[in-house]
């Protein structure tokens, strides 16, 4: 596979994760506040199940516009990183989709162990990390230094240059 030479750090890759967190909170809390507005939701565990398959959904939604239109969310423009296929090209809707549906893959294994094992407390938290860890660690172990669920995808990060005009 042509993988690009040009891969940002994993340090890079992990801080443009980190802000997109700080980023989604808000757009996570605008749809969570416009379905409890439009379902009246009074309760939190009304209709909690369907708040959690809306927020899924938004977020998909939110990450496969954006890898499509340009390859780069807000973040990823901040920290000049570009999501393309391995050849170079930008992604489809069936490629952006596929990568985030792996892209969980961070978070459910760890999760469903957690849960099988009926963890609780720093127990669950430490499983989760573990998991994480695990998962950041697959970019150490090949040539590529791509994440597990990009290779599976066939997609890669790569580094955008600096616009010198400013």
């Amino acid at each position: 596979m042509p993988f690009s030479t040009d891969v940002p750090s994993i340090k890079r890759r992990l801080t443009v994760m980190l802000y997109e967190g700080v980023l989604l909170f808000g757009v996570l809390a605008i749809a969570g506040l416009l379905f409890g507005i439009l379902l009246q939701q009074r309760n939190a565990l009304y209709l909690r199940h369907v708040l959690q398959y809306w927020l899924f959904l938004v977020l998909g939604v939110y990450f496969v516009w954006f890898w499509m239109r340009g390859g780069q969310t807000l973040p990823m423009k901040t920290w000049r990183i570009r999501l393309v296929t391995v050849q170079g090209n930008p992604l489809n809707a069936k490629r952006a989709c596929a990568r985030y549906l792996l892209a969980w893959l961070w978070f459910v294994p760890g999760l469903a162990i957690a849960w099988v094992l009926d963890a609780h407390g720093w127990t669950a938290v430490c499983i989760g990390a573990a998991n994480v860890l695990a998962w950041a660690l697959t970019a150490r172990i090949h040539p590529s230094r791509q994440f597990l669920h990009d290779r599976i995808a066939g997609t890669q990060l790569i580094n955008v240059a600096k616009n010198p005009q400013g």
